[in-house]
């Protein structure tokens, strides 16, 4: 691309600043708008619910590059603004602050807005979501010892929560509709080792609950959570983690094609070939399993940003990973490769009462995903093995006697 050419980023989380900075790299000399609705720069989100709310992070350690770095990299950083239209045919994206700016490329990376509760009184004060450094820094300060903490939602947003709002001090009530922790990201053997975690550190869970509406005080602020059981529980705080959905109402307004996300290539473009869709609120294939699908993690935004860059600059499309994951509860470090969707063979590597095992998820007998808690070997050797579509049976990855290395180089060998 030419030197006169201008790439629009709407968008400035982990996708988007990874985006501007790939180009860059990449050698992209044109002018690069990045925009986004939050006060900070590009910021990494996983640690909000841990160790930024625990107070072991200091604000600037989330920037994923220094505040300068933008100016000095050319990047024209755009702040507390949003995109309300886009105009695919004069190429020009309208603001929040009713300015207008033209494009050459556009490059959406909206994220993705927690999901409202949708009960009485989920507007009260103290009712917080999880998805933001404001509504992390709104909510410290009455994070302390004594208060007691609502969440709705045993996702893994509420449970790192739970974790640390424990570690504080707090006591923990977590309400859960379906009929087990984590039930729509993962197997009943990992829900109830969660479940037991938690419970041994003192949070109370309620499966099966559901919640008909939240009672203020006096002053407008959150005092008790009442189920439809009838059952009330009385709290100082709610948090509200009951998923998310990904923003693209605009996008789709303009013509884009979407799909429970924005539809895009290997490449990461849209049905438009000026305009590229990246991170959360993208619908993209899935490679490694012939299907496509919207990813929620870090590790698709930090791809999808260097894929976009790479196909606008003319690169060789990098390296697609297996997607991955990870979750940090008290002292329990859980790695996921791959996804577990449709599995239809759960197999138990350890013991699932130690904080050292793994569960291996096989579908048509192939491997297709791994949760490791404690287990960085069957993490990595997991990865490697779905990448290469490998051939591994359930009885081998069981048998702890075999190991991971051995395991992963006689898979690899058959293959030649």
């Amino acid at each position: 691309m030419s030197a006169d050419q201008k790439i629009v980023i709407l968008g400035a989380g982990q996708a988007g600043g990874q985006a501007a900075v790939s180009l860059r790299q990449f050698g992209f000399e044109g002018e690069i708008t990045l925009v986004g609705d939050e006060l900070a720069p590009p910021y990494q989100r996983p640690p909000l619910s841990k160790a930024y709310l625990k107070g072991k992070l200091d604000r600037e350690r989330l920037f994923l590059k220094p505040i300068t770095f933008y100016e000095d990299s050319k990047i024209n950083l755009v702040t507390q603004v949003s995109a309300t239209k886009i105009d695919r045919a004069a190429k020009t994206v309208e603001l929040s602050n009713g300015e207008s700016i033209a494009y050459d490329t556009l490059i959406i990376a909206t994220g993705a807005r927690p999901r409202a509760l949708p009960v009485p009184g989920a507007d009260l004060g103290h009712v917080f979501d999880l998805r933001s450094l404001d509504d992390i820094d709104m909510l410290k300060p009455m994070v302390r010892g004594g208060h007691h903490l609502l969440i709705v939602g045993a996702g893994y947003i509420g449970l790192e929560a739970a974790s640390a709002a424990r570690e504080l001090g707090l006591d923990v009530t977590v309400l859960e509709m379906a009929d087990r922790v984590l039930a729509r990201v993962t197997s009943p053997v990992m829900s109830d080792f969660y479940q037991r975690t938690h419970e041994t550190h003192g949070v109370k869970i309620i499966t099966g609950a559901m919640l008909s509406e939240l009672k203020g005080d006096d002053d407008g602020k959150v005092k008790s959570g009442v189920l439809k059981s009838g059952e009330e529980i009385m709290c100082d705080l709610v948090l509200v983690g009951i998923g998310v959905i990904p923003n693209i109402e605009f996008v789709a307004e303009a013509g884009v094609a979407t799909k429970n996300g924005i539809l895009v290539d290997r490449d990461c473009r849209t049905n438009d070939p000026s305009i590229y869709a990246i991170g959360d609120c993208a619908h993209r294939p899935l490679v490694h399993y012939g299907r496509d699908g919207r990813l929620e993690s870090v590790h698709n935004a930090i791809e999808q940003g260097k894929i976009a860059a790479a196909h606008i600059t003319e690169k060789p499309r990098p390296n697609e990973d297996v997607p991955w994951f990870w979750s940090d509860q008290y002292d329990v470090k859980l790695q996921i490769a791959g996804l577990s969707q449709d599995y239809d063979e759960a197999v138990v590597r350890g013991d699932p009462l130690s904080q050292n095992f793994a569960v291996f998820y096989f579908r048509a007998g192939r491997l297709i995903s791994v949760d490791a808690v404690n287990s960085p070997a069957e993490f990595l050797t997991a990865k490697k093995l779905i990448a290469a579509n490998a051939d591994i049976s359930p009885d081998t990855v069981a048998d702890t006697t075999i190991s991971m290395k051995d395991i992963m180089a006689s898979a690899l060998a058959k293959q030649g």
